[in-house]
C-alpha cells in the first residue's frame, strides 16, 4: 500500500473548508470498526449517542409504522428532535437521510 502523500494544512476558521476536510476523514475508514474509532476520536460519547439517535428515528420514520409519538415514547428522543430528522427525511434537498437509508437497505 503506497502511503499518501502529506500536504501542509494551515489552520482555518471557514466552516464549509473545514465541514469538506472532515467530508475526506469520514470517507477513510474500511470497516465499521475503524469507523466506530474515528467516531469515538472525533466525538464525545453524547454527541455519538446523539448521532446514532438521530440515523435511528430517521429508519423508524422511513418505515412509516409508529407515529411521532410513538417514536418518541419507544426511544427516549425528543418530539423535536423527531420532527427535525422527519423535515430533513422528507423536505430538504440534500435527501442524504433517505440515500444513506437505501444503501443500507430499508428504503424505498
Amino acid at each position: 500500500m503506497i502511503a499518501p502523500t502529506r500536504t501542509t494544512i494551515e489552520p482555518s476558521r471557514d466552516a464549509a473548508e473545514l465541514a469538506r476536510d472532515l467530508c475526506v476523514a469520514l470517507l477513510t475508514p474500511d470497516t465499521r470498526e475503524e469507523m466506530a474509532a474515528l467516531l469515538a476520536d472525533l466525538c464525545t460519547p453524547a454527541e455519538v449517542r446523539t448521532l446514532a439517535e438521530r440515523w435511528h428515528v430517521a429508519r423508524l420514520l422511513e418505515e412509516g409504522k409508529l407515529s411521532y409519538r410513538e417514536i418518541h415514547d419507544a426511544t427516549g428522543v425528543s418530539t423535536t428532535t423527531i420532527v427535525r430528522v422527519a423535515r430533513f427525511l422528507r423536505q430538504e434537498p440534500h435527501q442524504a437521510y433517505r440515500k444513506a437509508i437505501q444503501r443500507v437497505g430499508g428504503g424505498e
